[in-house]
């Protein structure tokens, strides 16, 4: 396995460097009640190279102009990245495929607008999708769910806008790691305090929608909570994958910022803690513990908590290589 390019590991400010790509097709009304015609839109996903942080457009159609004017309204709300990478176009399986044929013909009016503006645009080379694999992630993140709730929700351009802002908002607030070793700091470094400082929350508490959505208003929230769910499980999933061991990996220590598995939760809403207490079995290991959250000590199991990515301390660094070296 190679390196990490600079760009993913420099110290830079949110999408200085950045990943393109497209999703969809979603479809959209042009206007509410009967009479309507349904049309394409394409989601444009924007990723930040060096915090993973989500930026996401709506594009109303695949051609050069719909593309510039998308990247324009980006530079406008995010400003100028120094680089952009991006597909080429032939990657995309299948000689008919619209998403291949708008970037392969985009590709020099794009380069153009993007030299007259001091933007360095780089194509990764042809039938290489693992050159892009952080953006390709960003796109799953995405598309996945987003697809499985809005693919014939048939909403409007505005209505699927929000749609993708909210959705944009909940991707950014997950956590990534501890802010700090403070046993009283339950605050997680989010991708959010790298666009504002401060972490992404719900302005207004999100009621939840049951039953058949009466408006649109109450649909398009009732679309966001289903989103929110959807990607909330998979999200924790992946903190705590199981898969079989041969050695011993670092369980719940005192101290560890934790993120709870709960159910029912707002979107924008993680429930986190610190660990106080360890409850060992007779074999050693530890399968319960004490949690101090904001609203007090709580008692959960193990496998009910997700432990956040923390630097490995010098002696488990030395402790696997010497694992390694011993007969």
């Amino acid at each position: 396995m190679g390196d990490l390019p600079s760009v993913r590991v420099e110290t830079s400010s949110a999408f200085h460097s950045t990943g393109i790509d497209f999703a969809g097709p979603f479809m959209i009304a042009n206007k509410k009640g009967r009479g309507s015609r349904n049309t394409k839109a394409y989601l444009c996903v924007f990723v930040c190279l060096a915090s993973k942080a989500i930026h996401l457009e709506v594009v109303s159609d695949l051609s050069t102009e719909a593309f510039i004017l998308c990247l324009r309204r980006f530079v406008s709300r995010r400003g100028k990245p120094e680089v952009i990478y991006c597909d080429n176009g032939r990657n995309f399986v299948g000689a008919h495929n619209e998403l291949g044929r708008v970037l392969r013909s985009s590709r020099h009016p794009v380069s153009d607008y993007a030299a007259n503006e001091s933007i360095n645009f780089k194509f990764i080379p042809a039938y290489a999708p693992n050159f892009g694999g952080i953006w390709e992630a960003g796109v799953r993140a995405a598309k996945f769910h987003l697809k499985r709730i809005a693919g014939n929700a048939n909403l409007t351009f505005e209505e699927l806008t929000t749609l993708f802002v909210q959705s944009e908002a909940i991707l950014n607030s997950r956590p990534i790691t501890p802010l700090s070793s403070d046993p009283n700091d339950m605050n997680p470094l989010t991708p959010g305090h790298f666009l504002i400082t401060r972490p992404l929350t719900s302005s207004v508490p999100s009621l939840p929608v049951t039953g058949n959505p009466v408006t649109r208003y109450k649909r398009i929230e009732l679309l966001r909570q289903q989103f929110w769910e959807r990607w909330r499980r998979e999200f924790m999933a992946e903190l705590q994958q199981r898969v079989k061991w041969k050695t011993n990996q670092r369980g719940i220590q005192m101290g560890d910022l934790v993120l709870l598995k709960e159910d029912n939760l707002m979107p924008l809403q993680w429930r986190m803690g610190r660990v106080i207490h360890l409850y060992n079995g007779p074999d050693g290991v530890c399968r319960v513990a004490d949690i101090l959250t904001e609203k007090g000590p709580i008692k959960r199991a193990v496998n009910k908590m997700c432990l956040l990515p923390t630097d490995p301390e010098p002696d488990e660094g030395n402790k696997s290589r010497n694992d390694q070296t011993d007969p």
